[in-house]
């Protein structure tokens, strides 16, 4: 019988990323750190060269096994005390004397936790990227599509599908340029002892911090505590919520555009084999869609609790470590999947073209309301008389229910202004675009696309 509980482990999530915050990779980024350590401690004189390189030769998963480190844990009930007593176990002549020597347990945590950052962060990276150009690929193809745009839930004036797409590839784009920008700020590592003072590491301290953050590819925390400065990981939850929210946000018009009554695009589905629901045979329901919503509601909640974390006691306490064991990994992780996930519906996505021209025809001109008013003050009518009288027409309209240009023709202010022609021209939705393709072929450009 299977003894898996958390759905990270059965459902959700890919290996790429589980590889990064599995056991063994972690106890593997911990050995890395403390193997920097010594090189650092030696270059300064603290150690022996020949114990250094001993212990940084050891400090891999091929010497130390997570068995080992584990059984001792048990009986010592400390986990870095424990890794550096497996660490020291394998290490032959005095070097096993110099491991972990002067440092905290959170100098190995919290900079092991920069190394899962920069590999994981490098994951998420690559997601966004693939995503951005799946938006832009459907940017270009549906670029003159015309669709209802919708604010408040009701038909505004057209727009095309791809100005849509368009706006969530420089969404994503955005996200890219934070994610690289607070990179400086999350790839950040300490060894600077039990306050942040060094004093455990002597005279040169701030120099074994400088050489262990070299080797390791990281930033030095400027005025560390016990801790990397929690407000970084705020950060990075931030990041989390921010990536979320737009996942959310896309999958949530994916599923309103594929509602019944709308019908204009729809999650691939594999008429074959997949089933839309248990009881209701002719069901099609956004299945991915909804579960990205679900799941960035998810991140949302456990990044939360990054913010409470950046409250410690004095130079620091406990509260942090055991919840980051769980909301760090689980961010990564899910966010990773959304991305895939949202990425895999873009890329498969059903685009109903005519029912987009169907939806706008059903609409009987009322969408283009705008465009009339417009072409009035063009001819010489005030904007706010033009307003209140394209107003009334629609609002008669929509009770004859019969199209917009029925009673615009009727209205004598308006056959004084313009013609019949003009105004069937002003109804039609290519002609008030404004600038959607503009922009979408602009947008496009910006990133070396042809349009």
């Amino acid at each position: 019988m299977s003894k898996l509980i958390c759905p990270i482990d059965f459902r959700y999530g890919r290996e790429e990323i589980k590889k990064i915050f599995s056991e063994e990779a972690k106890l593997g980024y911990l050995l890395k750190v403390e193997g920097a350590l010594a090189i650092a401690q030696a270059k300064v004189g603290n150690i022996p060269k020949e114990a250094a390189e001993e212990i940084s030769r050891k400090a891999s998963l091929e010497f130390v096994s997570l068995d080992r480190v584990k059984e001792v844990e048990r009986q010592i009930k400390h986990d870095i005390m424990a890794v550096a007593k497996a660490l020291s176990e394998v290490c032959e002549g005095n070097a096993k004397k110099f491991v972990h020597l002067g440092a905290t347990s959170y100098d190995i945590v919290d900079t092991a936790n920069a190394l899962q950052f920069k590999d994981a962060l490098s994951i998420i990276e690559k997601d966004l990227e693939e995503l951005k150009r799946t938006l832009l690929s459907l940017a270009k193809k549906h670029k003159e599509t015309i669709m209802l745009g919708r604010t408040h839930g009701q038909h505004s004036i057209p727009i095309t599908f791809g100005l849509k797409m368009a706006g969530y590839a420089m969404e994503v784009e955005r996200h890219i340029e934070r994610l690289r920008e607070s990179k400086k700020r999350l790839l950040v590592g300490k060894m600077l002892g039990a306050v942040g003072t060094g004093a455990a590491f002597g005279e040169k301290a701030l120099d074994i911090q400088e050489y262990v953050m070299e080797e390791l590819g990281l930033r030095a925390e400027d005025v560390p505590t016990q801790i990397v400065c929690r407000d970084r990981y705020v950060e990075l939850a931030g990041l989390f919520v921010n990536i979320s929210s737009s996942m959310e946000k896309f999958a949530t018009e994916i599923r309103n555009l594929q509602r019944s009554e709308i019908g204009e695009v729809s999650e691939a589905f594999d008429i074959e084999k997949q089933v839309g629901s248990s009881t209701m045979p002719h069901k099609r329901n956004p299945i991915t869609c909804e579960q990205i919503c679900s799941l960035a509601r998810l991140i949302r909640g456990l990044s939360s609790v990054a913010y409470e974390n950046a409250i410690q006691w004095h130079e620091r306490d406990l509260c942090n470590s055991a919840n980051e064991r769980f909301w760090i990994p689980h961010c990564f992780i899910l966010t990773d999947w959304i991305l895939y996930q949202m990425n895999g519906v873009f890329s498969n996505l059903i685009v109903n073209v005519d029912r987009m021209k169907e939806n706008i025809e059903k609409a009987k001109g009322l969408p283009l309301a705008e465009a009339v008013m417009m072409l009035l003050v063009k001819k010489g009518m005030g904007r706010e008389e033009a307003h209140e009288l394209v107003r009334r027409c629609s609002l008669e309209a929509e009770l004859r229910k019969v199209h917009l240009i029925e009673v615009l023709k009727e209205e004598e202010r308006i056959k004084k202004l313009v013609s019949y022609e003009e105004l069937e021209n002003a109804l039609k939705p290519e002609n008030y675009l404004g600038k959607a393709v503009e922009i979408v072929e602009r947008t496009l450009r910006k990133f070396g696309m042809e349009v």
